[in-house]
């Protein structure tokens, strides 16, 4: 583990025993391209924009290890361009053999301390998170909405895609969840 890794996992000390959270690397994209796929919850990507997210994005995207060192969990997000205080959380997903260990909240505290350091080193301020929600996703409903009353936040949920927006065909209407400001 190198000392960038021991700083980041000394953070998470809520992480179920024997996983640890680290960033992600290219190498782990088709591990979480199988883990996305496995879901059945999840819009799949392509393989390639797992391998580009975790080259491009892995300052804003965390994984859980197991003790082989083979992500089990991960977390995908982004600074949104126009709004850099919003942190979007665009995937999260774990390996069925990990589910029902709080590892998907442990991971998204990990990520929102892991992105608020970044940002304090850049002077700037974390302040929320967004995320969609297709309808009926009670386990993410319950994710967000827990981590929005661990951190003291308020939450804001509106229609962001209707179902007519998405050209391919029957889809899900996607919700917005806007997590914060924090410490409200």
């Amino acid at each position: 583990m190198t000392a960038a890794q021991a700083d980041l996992q000394a953070q998470f000390l809520e992480m179920p025993d024997g996983l640890r959270i680290d960033r992600p690397e290219v190498a782990d994209g088709a591990v979480i391209w199988r883990i996305a796929k496995d879901s059945k919850a999840l819009d799949l990507n392509s393989s390639y924009s797992y391998l580009l997210w975790c080259r491009d994005f892995a300052g804003t995207s965390v994984v859980a290890r197991g003790a082989d060192g083979r992500p089990v969990g991960f977390i995908t997000g982004y600074i949104r361009p126009s709004r850099p205080e919003t942190l979007v959380v665009w995937q999260v997903a774990v390996d069925a053999a990990h589910r029902g260990r709080g590892l998907a909240a442990a991971l998204l505290d990990g990520l929102t301390a892991q992105v608020a350091a970044g940002q304090a080193a850049a002077e700037s301020a974390l302040t929320s998170v967004e995320t969609t929600i297709a309808p009926g996703n009670t386990a993410s409903e319950r994710l967000f909405t827990s981590y929005a009353e661990r951190h003291g936040a308020p939450v804001e949920r509106e229609v962001l895609f209707g179902a007519g927006a998405f050209p391919d065909g029957p889809h899900d209407p996607e919700v917005l969840y806007r997590i914060g400001p924090f410490g409200h």
